[in-house]
């Protein structure tokens, strides 16, 4: 099977360093937010200064610099899916940062979490086809502890409420069958998403710090689906994401240092 070739060579026949190079004080500290409404949101509020730019063939992603403190936190959108969102990485990387929050929503697989919730991911089902990649083949990658006792601290001292818990990173959005939505279930899930298996398993392979943090989006947890915020939804409840990911960015940051 062709996702059992995992080839432990470091050295690609295409690298990420060969576009990029470490910049002079260019943040070490990164947030991604998927959305782009959240985005454009935290564009308007703090009116950042642009630092450099990843592209693809799509369109191009604007990092913003915003200082907190002494502390300088470089900010970007995510693409949406793992092929995408790793390739993203990959060149934030080797522009020389060394800690990654990213932060986007997903769909729920249990009914009591509500809309807009907090939920902090402490391992991912490999769903995904990216990070096989990465690493030999494995049904779940575990997130590095400290980035999520990081998270929660934050979350915590935000007086927010939050859920912890596995989530199942998916290629394939529309074959999210009931049938594998319950197996998942059985796994221990409790989200679906699109990156987060592959970017964890990116981490460990390049050897940087990488935190995840959800907000609830719809509801796959009944036998009719629920969109709720999927589409649309209200920004203000969304952009309370902003806060929690920029400082969780700091602490992984003073976490490092």
């Amino acid at each position: 099977m062709i996702l059992d070739e995992f080839d432990k060579n470091r050295k690609a026949v295409i690298n990420p360093e060969d576009f990029h190079s470490p910049t002079e004080d260019f943040p070490k500290t990164c947030v991604s937010f998927f959305s782009k409404s959240v985005m454009e949101e935290f564009v308007k509020q703090f009116k950042p200064q642009v630092i450099g730019h990843v592209s693809n063939a799509t369109m191009k992603f604007d990092i913003y610099k915003v200082m907190v403190g002494d502390i300088a936190v470089a900010v970007t959108q995510a693409p949406v899916g793992a092929p995408a969102a790793v390739a993203n990485m990959e060149e934030l990387i080797s522009m020389g940062i060394e800690n990654f929050v990213h932060v986007g929503c997903c769909g729920c697989l249990k009914n009591d979490i509500e809309d807009y919730s907090i939920i902090i991911p402490t391992a991912a089902i490999r769903d995904e086809g990216t990070s096989y990649h990465y690493a030999p083949p494995a049904d779940i990658v575990e997130l590095d502890k400290k980035c999520v006792d990081i998270i929660e601290f934050v979350v915590k001292n935000l007086d927010f409420h939050y859920v912890k818990g596995i989530t199942w990173t998916t290629d394939a959005i529309f074959r999210e069958t009931r049938d594998k939505v319950d197996r998942r279930k059985q796994q221990g899930a409790i989200t679906v998403d699109m990156e987060c298996s592959a970017l964890a398993v990116l981490a460990k392979f390049r050897k940087v710090n990488f935190a995840q943090v959800f907000y609830a989006a719809d509801n796959l947890g009944n036998e009719e689906y629920d969109p709720r915020s999927l589409i649309g939804g209200d920004i203000d409840k969304k952009s309370i994401v902003i806060p929690i990911g920029i400082k969780c960015a700091v602490e992984l940051y003073r976490l490092t240092k």
